[in-house]
C-alpha cells in the first residue's frame, strides 16, 4: 500500500471550511441549574427597608386581576407587618435587658399585641409607591406587583396613640410604652432630617 502524498494544508484553504461549521454548530448557552434569572419590578434598594422607611413589596397571580391585586396588598402588607414586629421585639429585648422589674414582661407582651392591633389598622401614612400589572396570554393570568412604605417615625407615632387609647394597657405600662416609642420616634426623626 502506498501511503497518501502529503501537501502542506494552508490557513486560507481551511478557513471557509471553519467557518461554515461554526455557524452550523447550535448556539451554546451556559444556563444555570436554578434557571434563567428573572428582573422582578420593585427590587433594589429603593424598594428596601431603611433608616427612614419600612418598605414591603408583593405579588399576587390570578386569572382576575382584583384577586391578583388583593393577594398582591396582602403580602406587601404582611412584609411590612413582619418588619415592624422584629423592629419592634429587638427594641422591647433592649428594654428588657436594661431594665430587670416586673412589669418588664408585660410591657413586652402588651408591646406585641399594640403591634398585631395596629397592622390590622388601615394606616394613613401608608403609600404606595409602586404598582404593575402584568397578563399572560398562555396561562390567562394575571400577575399584579405592588410596594408599600411608611415612615418609620409615622409608624411610631401612630402606635403611640393607639397605646393611649388600648383600654387593656395600664397606666405603668403605658408609660413604658410611650418612653420606647419616643425613643424610637427620635431616633427616626434624626434619620430624616439627614
Amino acid at each position: 500500500m502506498r501511503p497518501f502524498p502529503t501537501r502542506p494544508v494552508h490557513f486560507f484553504t481551511l478557513l471557509p471550511l471553519l467557518t461554515m461549521l461554526a455557524f452550523s454548530l447550535p448556539a451554546c448557552k451556559s444556563s444555570s441549574p436554578a434557571g434563567a434569572k428573572v428582573k422582578m419590578p420593585f427590587t433594589g434598594n429603593k424598594y428596601e427597608s431603611n433608616n427612614r422607611f419600612f418598605r414591603g413589596t408583593g405579588s399576587g397571580v390570578s386569572v382576575k386581576q382584583n384577586i391578583a391585586r388583593g393577594k398582591a396588598d396582602i403580602d406587601a402588607k404582611n412584609q411590612l407587618a413582619a418588619q415592624v414586629k422584629t423592629n419592634i421585639r429587638t427594641v422591647t429585648d433592649q428594654y428588657l435587658g436594661q431594665t430587670e422589674n416586673a412589669e418588664a414582661t408585660e410591657v413586652a407582651d402588651k408591646f406585641q399585641s399594640l403591634v398585631r392591633e395596629v397592622m390590622n389598622t388601615e394606616m394613613a401614612d401608608l403609600r404606595k409607591v409602586g404598582e404593575e400589572t402584568r397578563y399572560n396570554e398562555t396561562t390567562k393570568e394575571y400577575t399584579q406587583y405592588v410596594a408599600y412604605e411608611i415612615k418609620k417615625n409615622a409608624m411610631f407615632r401612630f402606635m403611640k396613640k393607639q397605646a393611649k387609647t388600648d383600654d387593656k394597657i395600664n397606666d405603668v405600662t403605658r408609660k413604658r410604652i410611650d418612653e420606647i416609642l419616643d425613643e424610637e420616634i427620635k431616633k427616626a426623626d434624626a434619620e430624616d432630617h439627614d
